[in-house]
């Protein structure tokens, strides 16, 4: 069976599989640039706590996801669980980074108009130095979302959803009729999903940054 006839024949399961894929990496991404943002803005006024919170990020992103995935299965279990725990965890490297990197490089002076206008810390964060820093988190969160796409695809070790199983399952039976077909498919879709939320999140900075910040 030629490549396009396998995909027409295992449409629907690639099509859960994709969507499976896109809702897991979208949902961690939003935790993991909440929690990134967060601890970002927690701790960028302080540079043993900011270094604190780069280091352990680091950290994580050295342990292999195979032996991240196996460290969960014990306490979380097989498929959902480990996975967002997992891709959660990966994501917020470029996240937290590039948010204290961003929210260091804001114009000091900008702060002490805020301020001087009566703005409360935190109107002055989410008003002023946020919007400023913006650009710098948001190509943390481009960066953190390509490597969850690949990363994600790994998860079906621990049962999770998503494309990384029709891989898997392409590698487990190599030798078969289609194996090459699943392999193919599952990469090919993950190729896809990554482009278009790339693109998605460029057409956001696009919309959410003034012009003046773009230059």
């Amino acid at each position: 069976m030629d490549f396009w006839s396998f995909v027409s024949d295992r449409r629907q399961q690639l099509l859960t599989d994709t969507y499976q894929h896109a809702s897991a990496v979208f949902q961690c991404m939003v935790v993991a640039s909440a929690v990134g943002i967060g601890i970002g803005v927690l701790t960028y006024r302080n540079d043993r706590a900011g270094r604190l919170a780069i280091a352990t990020t680091v950290t994580i992103m050295t342990v292999p996801s195979y032996a991240l995935l196996g460290l969960l299965i014990p306490v979380l279990g097989l498929g959902v669980p480990p996975t967002v725990t997992a891709l959660v965890l990966y994501a917020l490297l470029p996240i937290l980074r590039n948010a204290i990197v961003g929210l260091r490089g804001v114009d000091p002076t900008l702060v002490d108009a805020a301020r001087g206008i009566g703005m409360s810390r935190t109107a002055q964060i989410l008003k002023v130095e946020l919007p400023l820093a913006w650009p710098s988190i948001l190509t943390g969160i481009r960066v953190a979302t390509q490597m969850l796409m690949g990363i994600a695809a790994v998860a079906a070790y621990a049962s999770g959803p998503g494309l990384g199983n029709e891989i898997f399952n392409g590698i487990s039976s190599l030798g078969s009729a289609n194996a090459l077909n699943q392999v193919l498919a599952g990469t090919l879709g993950i190729v896809v999903l990554a482009l278009l939320f790339d693109f998605a999140l460029a057409l956001i900075g696009r919309l959410t940054t003034s012009r003046g910040i773009r230059g």
